[in-house]
């Protein structure tokens, strides 16, 4: 069995790895070659924690596994990260564990290819204005993924709490973007692909805020109840999503379904894109909508390939059972 550490993910798996196993099992998911179980999710009562298992099995890349964790929201003040996970994986063929990965940079890396390959393929080609909805830890590999899918010429940004916006502009700078803190009406009114990474329970971002033309990766919504964006602004665009049933029951799509403003069968996989089975976006005015609510699958395909080039550099640990 291998043990794929914190520090050894972070050195081996890069954003182009995540991205591509995300766009593959993505890719799997539509195909159906690949499944995600259902999803255990609840508070414990505890520290304000969530906690919860999110598990599925890829055929096609013969990845079995589960992933195991929740968010803290105490931790940052005790130095480390809110989202805390660790991934088991299985041999297919036996059930036996195979390897235990690290899985809070992996959750970080996935969600961000998420994203970034919603902007690939639904995202105008033109599009130079990248606008940022929050400011957290995840955020800035929101940033970093999302800015290598097009060629965008600056940030806008806003954050309900404008404190931690210092660190988003130091990465924008970073990588040669200028950066401006924005009210989000503006941002809005501005940005060609938005992004929206926070954990609110209302919505931030309005349809009449937005521009005709413009991506929306809404990233937070992970949650009954959560709520990233107006409901009608989900209903004014296209849709598209990981996975339909998550996104109608604790996705961002949750609010607009609930209030008759658009139905089940207007959502489409993602996966169906990338595989060529849908069109994507039809027109420059048309506005997009990317639901990432975050599925097992995509952690289950990072942490395979960490697994494999950890063990092809002879960074990860081998244990006996």
């Amino acid at each position: 069995m291998l043990i794929v550490s914190e520090e050894t993910c972070q050195k081996v798996v890069g954003r182009a790895d995540a991205f591509k196993a995300v766009e593959d099992v993505f890719g799997a998911m539509a195909r159906g070659d690949a499944y995600n179980f259902p999803v255990i999710r609840e508070a414990i009562g505890h520290a304000d924690a969530l906690y919860g298992f999110k598990s599925g099995f890829d055929r096609a890349g013969l990845v079995l596994g589960v992933k195991s964790g929740g968010y803290w929201p105490g931790n940052m003040a005790k130095g480390l990260t809110n989202h805390q996970s660790t991934v088991f994986l299985f041999d297919p063929d036996t059930g036996q564990l195979d390897a235990l990965v690290g899985g809070n940079y992996l959750t970080a890396v996935r969600t961000a290819a998420s994203s970034s390959v919603s902007i690939s393929h639904l995202a105008r080609k033109d599009a130079k204005v990248l606008g940022m909805v929050g400011a957290g830890h995840q955020s800035q590999f929101q940033l970093r993924a999302a800015a290598e899918q097009r060629q965008f010429e600056r940030v806008v940004a806003w954050n309900p709490h404008p404190e931690m916006l210092p660190k988003l502009e130091a990465v924008a700078t970073e990588i040669g973007l200028p950066f401006e803190a924005v009210e989000p009406e503006k941002l809005g009114a501005e940005a060609d692909v938005i992004i929206t990474i926070t954990s609110a329970f209302e919505p931030l971002l309005m349809k009449d805020w937005v521009k005709p033309g413009a991506h929306i990766a809404c990233m937070g919504t992970d949650t009954k109840g959560k709520q990233e964006v107006d409901a009608a602004l989900v209903a004014a665009a296209t849709v598209f999503t990981d996975e339909i049933a998550q996104s109608v029951s604790i996705g961002e799509t949750q609010h607009a379904i609930g209030a008759g403003l658009i139905a089940e069968t207007a959502i489409t996989p993602i996966g169906k894109v990338i595989n060529g089975d849908h069109p994507g976006r039809s027109s420059d005015t048309e506005i997009t909508l990317f639901d990432g609510t975050g599925v097992g699958l995509q952690d289950l395909a990072v942490a395979s390939v960490a697994a494999k080039l950890a063990q092809a550099q002879g960074a990860a640990q081998v244990v006996s059972l």
